[in-house]
């Protein structure tokens, strides 16, 4: 199934899109973590603290 394909893409171009599928979702995720650490309200962050507090 994947040789018709490897044949059809340079391997730049399959390099470049490996790396691209691992660096967006992590982009993504480190973007989420800081609009959360800077726009969550306070209410929530003290439920959070809460909740980590209780886990250990």
């Amino acid at each position: 199934m994947w040789k018709p394909l490897l044949g059809v893409l340079p391997e730049y171009l399959i390099l470049v899109c490996t790396i691209l599928a691992l660096l967006i979702p992590y982009v993504i995720y480190k973007i989420n973590q800081q609009l959360h650490k800077y726009g969550d309200p306070p209410w929530k962050a003290k439920s959070d603290e809460k909740k980590s507090g209780d886990e250990k």
